[in-house]
């Protein structure tokens, strides 16, 4: 194990349960409004225009726009087309929020506390800055910091975030490990020369999808959960 002195966490499905999530929310409001949705299919065909609304912005299609309104486009698109188009500006922005709102998975928080003793421990995400300030402070998770896709003005995989967070945290990049779910996310750590440790999350995507649940490469290390990694790097 290289001599690793700070942890970047992806948050989306490695850290928080985001489809748990969004199926709670829509289904609350579903229910005020005594309306018939699927709110497991609504969390799935919202999640799935994420990366294609990110690729407009990286690909220059679409000027630099955070991800709480690149999510509000999404939004508006699947309304329309649900028992939910009638929903008001309030209860549209509530509903949008509730990437805010999101819970960790079970063995975050003590995984977290274990590595923070000894390393930096930070946010590493497309998600903007207030949208991860606030999930923190509503789920407890004690960052050091927040490094956001906003403060790069690029979405994950392009190299340039994985490069400002290696230089916002002023070390080399093999003293920096990249913590994710997802392939393509340490994939690109990996070629910027970060350390990294694949954490599958079978239950991120729902029970049928079967992407992320192997390493695609050789990573740094492969635990079975954050408190797994702890030991790993010995806190």
């Amino acid at each position: 194990m290289p001599a690793i002195k700070a942890l970047i966490f992806d948050v989306f499905g490695t850290v928080v349960d985001w489809r748990g999530g969004v199926i709670r929310d829509v289904t609350q409001i579903a229910q005020a409004r005594g309306a018939d949705i699927d709110a497991a299919r609504f969390a799935d065909a919202w999640r799935s225009d994420y990366r294609p609304a990110m690729d407009l912005v990286r690909q220059g299609a679409m000027p630099w726009t955070k991800l709480d309104d690149l999510h509000r486009r999404t939004l508006d698109r699947l309304l329309e087309d649900s028992g939910l188009a009638g929903l008001g500006e309030s209860e549209r922005d509530w509903l949008n929020r509730c990437w805010h709102r999101l819970d960790p998975w079970p063995d975050v928080a003590e995984g977290i506390r274990r590595l923070k003793q000894d390393h930096v421990v930070a946010a590493f995400s497309n998600g903007n800055v207030s949208l991860l300030v606030g999930m923190a402070k509503r789920a407890g998770i004690p960052w050091d910091c927040i490094i956001s896709a906003e403060l790069f003005r690029h979405y994950k995989p392009d190299p340039e975030i994985y490069r400002g967070a290696v230089e916002l945290l002023s070390l080399a990049p093999s003293e920096v490990m990249l913590v994710a779910a997802h392939n393509d996310d340490l994939c690109a750590a990996a070629d910027e020369g970060l350390a990294t440790a694949f954490v599958c999350r079978p239950g991120e995507l729902g029970p049928s999808h079967l992407s992320n649940l192997t390493p695609a490469r050789e990573y740094t290390c492969a635990p079975a959960d954050l408190t797994d990694l702890a030991a790993m790097l010995g806190a």
